[in-house]
């Protein structure tokens, strides 16, 4: 996997988006017209009606160039029995933080999962216990800073999923 994670860097900096100290410069990350609160208006309208959809907004660079600070994620719940390599999942470590990292390979304790900008793995596999589901849909936002009055509400009516160096 090692190899694999070499070549995404290599990858990243061929298009551009160079990597500083393992993460990808937030210049990278993907943005669109739309304000933080409309993406989570959007995302949970995609939820409204689905109790196996949850949202969740992003916060860190691990994840760049495919989502990071700003992006809203709608994740759904799946059986770990049905994960496989690749997928972009969100799971509890176990420093009780809720992280979004993708599956790099399969182990006997679980799965292993790393950012695309990190450089080492998650130390605490995925499993049936800790797994919230897999990012089935990202919305991104314009990743503006919240205004003040709206930003208790967002913070205390979304979850926040973490894309951040491994822990």
């Amino acid at each position: 996997m090692k190899t694999a994670r070499t070549l995404t860097r290599l990858l990243l900096a061929l298009a551009g988006l160079a990597c500083v100290g393992g993460e990808a410069l937030a210049a990278s990350n993907p943005v669109s017209g739309v304000s933080m609160v409309t993406a989570l208006n959007d995302a949970r309208a995609l939820t409204a009606n689905r109790a196996d959809l949850k949202v969740l907004r992003v916060e860190g660079n691990s994840m760049l160039p495919f989502f990071g600070p700003g992006a809203v994620l709608v994740v759904k719940a799946l059986p770990a029995e049905k994960l496989r390599e690749g997928m972009v999942v969100v799971y509890t470590n176990r420093f009780n933080e809720t992280v979004a990292h993708r599956l790099v390979a399969s182990t006997g304790a679980g799965w292993t999962a790393s950012g695309y900008n990190n450089s080492n793995n998650d130390s605490t596999p995925v499993t049936a216990n800790n797994l919230v589901g897999v990012v089935y849909a990202t919305f991104h936002s314009d990743a503006r800073p919240i205004e003040p009055a709206m930003l208790a509400s967002v913070n205390a009516s979304t979850p926040v999923a973490l894309a951040a160096s491994a822990r």
